[in-house]
């Protein structure tokens, strides 16, 4: 089951050059970084719509100052590699991103980022290729996403050493955190202290009452606090705008200095191994008293200058945003499918599956993914179940009714989670997200079910995230179907904490050997289908998708390799009950007679026209024809 840590010395040899380490020192030996008029036309529109034309000249001085100095970081062998990199095969069938905290998993005799760096060689290697580490940084509240300083590691995780370890043999996201930092960071005790350059870098007023009720009323939050916190700086009390908590406050877009300083931010994360970049909440990152200071244009053309950035001087990294909104809202943040995110987080998808399990119904599930494509064939989904919060509901407003989402919070609370809950703006409040771990909210513990059955409902959820056109994320619990963390509740921690459990890694060794628990079986399985998925090139993130709606009580789609003939039938039965689904083979490009499960190898024989195949409850087939 697990492999040696020595397996992966060689693991830099079979990485992109681009992906190696950059210089330490610049090296201004060479020619500079020269922009083309293109480059530079692109970049001065965006500054230009943003401010005014004096100071998007002057801003562009510096953004340009940092563009050299990063490109004189590279090592000639990543300039040659980024000429030829092409933007279509950036995801592949192959991409799998775990997503974990750095601490998730704890021994004590050695920093919790080794501990996870150690695991990962030995038990994921060869199965998951890039790490999502979520913020790795000192911080304040909010489990790391409350930032005081944005260029160390915590030191409670490790080092950058550390950090740099994991890519050798890992791609690897960062969290670009940057709609809101730490109250305890070094930018705002400089807001506090009247230090010049920093009185306007954070959106702050003079009196609580500068936003109007009716002003209120407009504006999309995620949260019931108080949008404005006082603060005593040397210039008196000021009211500072808090979008999450007290504690994080937002930066001032409207200040070129605070993008010159987060855009060199950005390109450090480049040069410390990030291959892709969450860009944390940036539904808020702009604001603007009259609207509703969510998805305004003024933050979409910030995600556009950062794109505009990184394709100049890191071609190869990604943009991921994250913005838990209606799904609408949320997808367009591929911009024009070439100038804003290459990748978005599929926040529909989770309520969706969640409530087709529940309901055995795949009726609303089948809806939207007929609806599902994205704009170029340089960007994808990003398709995820759960992650470090709870399971977002605004994504499925208008794909799921309100009863149906009343359902789903219902459920969650019958199977010991929380829910958390949004200000309206009206004094009235709705369900924001569920809180509780994905294993939990489809099985509850005091039900006289098998193991077996409550494993296959959850591996048939995450069947269905991975075969749907996309790039696939795991979150680092699911990995073994973890269960609700109520203590950690139970002992004051926020909602959040029941899907964050801290786990001793000897412990997790034991039950991964132990075969007769849940830990084993999901474990055991999961990889299996990671395993399948990431060497079929019917999954590539490009390849077509068509859904097979012959049946409701399963989820059936068509996915069909780009540059092949090979194809998989991917059929899901979302019921407690054994299934036999007849899928015409005209619905599935005709074929063959036979046919093999790419999940078991075992055979299928079609007939009649027809693939009659029986599924055991919750059971998975892909099937590829053999031509």
């Amino acid at each position: 089951m697990a492999v040696p840590v020595s397996d992966a010395v060689e693991a830099d040899q079979r990485l992109p050059p681009y992906l190696l380490p950059h210089l330490p020192e610049p090296d201004y030996s060479r020619p500079l970084l020269q922009l083309t008029a293109e480059q530079r036309a692109r970049l001065l529109d965006i500054l230009t719509f943003l401010y005014r034309r004096q100071d998007a000249e002057a801003c562009f001085g510096e953004l340009d100052r940092l563009m050299k100095v990063h490109h004189a970081h590279k090592t000639p062998e990543m300039i040659e590699a980024e000429r030829t990199f092409d933007p279509r095969e950036r995801f592949t069938e192959r991409d799998i991103v775990l997503i974990t905290y750095g601490d998730l998993l704890t021994n004590p005799g050695r920093t919790p980022l080794q501990v996870l760096s150690d695991f990962l060689l030995r038990f994921m290697r060869g199965t998951i290729n890039t790490v999502h580490i979520l913020p790795f940084f000192p911080y304040s509240s909010d489990r790391g996403f409350s930032i005081i300083d944005y260029e160390e590691v915590d030191p409670r995780l490790g080092t950058w050493q550390d950090i740099e370890r994991l890519s050798h043999s890992f791609r690897l996201m960062f969290d670009g955190v940057f709609n809101h930092a730490s109250s305890k960071s070094r930018w705002f005790q400089r807001f506090l202290n009247g230090r010049p350059g920093y009185e306007d870098f954070f959106v702050a007023f003079t009196t609580k009452d500068a936003i109007g009720e009716d002003h209120l009323r407009l504006i999309l939050r995620p949260r019931t606090s108080s949008l404005v916190t006082p603060y005593r700086t040397i210039n008196g009390q000021r009211y500072v705008w808090t979008t999450f908590s007290s504690d994080q406050v937002d930066l001032n877009f409207k200040n070129p200095r605070v993008l010159q300083r987060v855009v060199e931010v950005l390109l450090y994360y480049v040069r410390r191994g990030a291959d892709a970049i969450r860009l944390d909440a940036v539904t808020y990152i702009w604001h603007e008293l009259g609207t509703s200071c969510a998805h305004l244009r003024q933050g979409h053309a910030v995600v556009q200058l950062f794109r505009a950035i990184l394709d100049v001087v890191a071609p190869h990294v990604a943009l991921i945003t994250e913005t838990n909104v209606r799904h609408a809202d949320n997808i367009s943040y591929f911009g024009d499918g070439s100038n804003e995110a290459q990748m978005v987080y599929n926040f529909a998808l989770p309520p969706l599956v969640l409530h087709t399990l529940h309901t055995a119904n795949a009726r609303r599930l089948n809806d939207w993914a007929k609806t599902l494509e994205p704009p170029s064939r340089t960007t994808a989904f990003f398709n995820f179940l759960a992650s470090h919060d709870g399971i977002g509901l605004l994504g499925a407003q208008g794909l799921l009714t309100s009863n149906e989402i009343n359902a789903l919070v219902e459920k969650t609370t019958e199977h010991g989670g929380l829910v958390s809950y949004k200000d309206n703006g009206d004094g009235t409040k709705s369900p924001y997200e569920l809180n509780i771990s994905f294993y939990s909210a489809l099985n509850r513990d005091d039900v006289d079910e098998s193991v077996d059955l409550q494993v296959g409902r959850f591996i048939c959820a995450r069947a269905i995230a991975l075969a749907i056109r996309g790039v696939a994320g795991v979150y680092f619990p699911m990995l073994f179907g973890a269960k609700n963390d109520t203590e950690a509740v139970l002992a004051g921690r926020d909602a959040r904490s029941i899907n964050r459990r801290t786990i001793d890694e000897a412990s997790l060794y034991a039950r991964l050997l132990d075969r007769k628990s849940w830990v084993h079986k999901t474990a055991t399985r999961f990889r299996r289908l990671i395993k399948r998925r990431t060497t079929h090139p019917a999954f590539h993130p490009n390849a077509p998708q068509e859904i097979v709606d012959v049946d409701e009580r399963a989820f059936i789609l068509l996915r069909g390799a780009h540059e092949s003939r090979r194809r998989v039938v991917a059929i899901h039965n979302v019921t407690a009950q054994p299934l036999t689904v007849d899928v015409p083979l005209a619905r599935v490009g005709g074929g063959p007679a036979e046919w093999v499960d790419i999940i078991t190898r075992r055979g299928v024989v079609a007939a009649h026209g027809q693939l009659a195949v029986r599924l055991e409850p919750y059971g998975v087939l892909w099937l590829e024809p053999q031509e």
